[in-house]
Parts: C-alpha cells; structure tokens; sequence
C-alpha cells in the first residue's frame, strides 16, 4: 500500500514541479515583455524608418550658417611665434568651444578639434545633427556650418547609436539583453505547451531557415 502510494506521490510531485515552473515562466515572459515594451517597439519602429527615410522625409536636411570673429589670443597666431609646435600648443579650446556653442549656438558633443599653423576645424555631432566651424588663424574669423535634420533622422542615429552619448550605448546594450530574455521566456513557455510544442517549433525552425536562405540567396 505504501509502495502504491508513493507511485502515485510522484508523479504528482512532477505535475506541481512543473505547474510552479509554467508559473514563473510565464510572470517572467509577461513582465520582462512590458518592461521592455517601449525599447522594443523604438527599434521596432525606427527599423522602418532606418530602412526607408525617404518615405518620412528623414533625409531632408536644414542648414544654417554663422559667421563671426574670435579673440587672437584664443587661435595662438602663428605669425606672431617663430616656432608652429608652441604656435599649436598655444590655442585656447575650451574657449573657443564654448564661445562656439554660446555664440554661434553650436550644440552636441565635440566630436573633434584639428588644427595646423593655418586653421582650426572644429566638429559637433548630435543625432541628426552636425556643426562643423572652419578658423581662419590668420584673422581670427570663423565660418560655422551647421546642419539639423528631423526627428526622424533623429530617431534613427538613435537606432544606430550614432553620436548619442555613452547613457544611450548602455540602453542599447540592455535592450538587446531584454530580447534576448523576452525571446528565451518564450520559447521555455512553449516547450511546456503539449498541445502547440511541435506547430511552435516548427513555426520558429522555418524563420529561421526563412532568414538564412534570403541571406545566402538574395542578398548581394
């Protein structure tokens, strides 16, 4: 009787196992869904509009040109030293970025500053935007062209994480760590279905196989 009793016991250990595990699974599968819902359906979304930015006018572009003058003293004039290495070290950069973006309304991320004894060549890059400011060492006058694209341009260097700061890198690289959750919960919670097990699989199998051939067959 005892021997019966435990035959019957375990597979009823197994059942509630595995009823606890379909719990979890599936609270994991909905709620790492939700959290992620919003960077899901941004990459989602921009991946359209990354692939086709002409039909949301995401290639137009409206430029904007400034021109002004800086101090001497700021561009290290080479005329004024015989040596170009100390001529060079002497450019003020802190000032003539920030008289840049406070002056002439550059704006973004300094993405660079070259110079040699005759020019400075200033670049500000910000999703769908770019400033670029040419001195003039000899005269202390600079030319700023800036160009500003829409939010669509915006939202796909997002996409790309193009000039969007090292907080937005980290965010790309956690919402791939949430699909990958989200697509894992999934398949662990079809594999407990019995009655959609082989359709689902199948289903995922043939995507895959879809992905590879036009991959292999039509991409160039």
């Amino acid at each position: 009787m005892s021997e019966s009793a435990a035959m019957i016991a375990r597979p009823k250990r197994r059942t509630t196992w595995k009823q606890s595990s379909v719990k979890w699974i599936r609270w994991l599968h909905i709620y790492g869904s939700m959290f992620s819902c919003a960077v899901v359906l941004f990459f989602s979304v921009t991946g359209i509009t990354l692939n086709h930015p002409s039909w949301f006018g995401g290639d137009a572009a409206r430029v904007r040109e400034v021109k002004g003058q800086l101090r001497m003293e700021w561009i290290g004039n080479s005329s004024e030293t015989e040596n170009i290495r100390d001529s060079l070290s002497g450019v003020s950069r802190l000032e003539i970025v920030e008289h840049l973006r406070s002056e002439a309304g550059a704006r973004g991320k300094l993405k660079d500053f070259t110079l040699d004894e005759s020019q400075c060549i200033v670049a500000f890059r910000a999703p769908g935007y770019t400033a670029d400011a040419f001195i003039d060492r000899t005269t202390g006058q600079f030319d700023l062209v800036e160009s500003s694209m829409g939010w669509i341009a915006i939202m796909n260097d997002l996409h790309k994480g193009r000039d969007s700061g090292e907080a937005w890198s980290w965010l790309i690289d956690i919402s791939a760590v949430l699909l990958v959750f989200v697509s894992a919960t999934g398949l662990l919670l079809l594999l407990y279905i019995n009655r959609h097990r082989i359709a689902g699989l199948a289903t995922a199998v043939l995507g895959i196989v879809l992905t590879i051939a036009i991959y292999l067959l039509l991409v160039p």
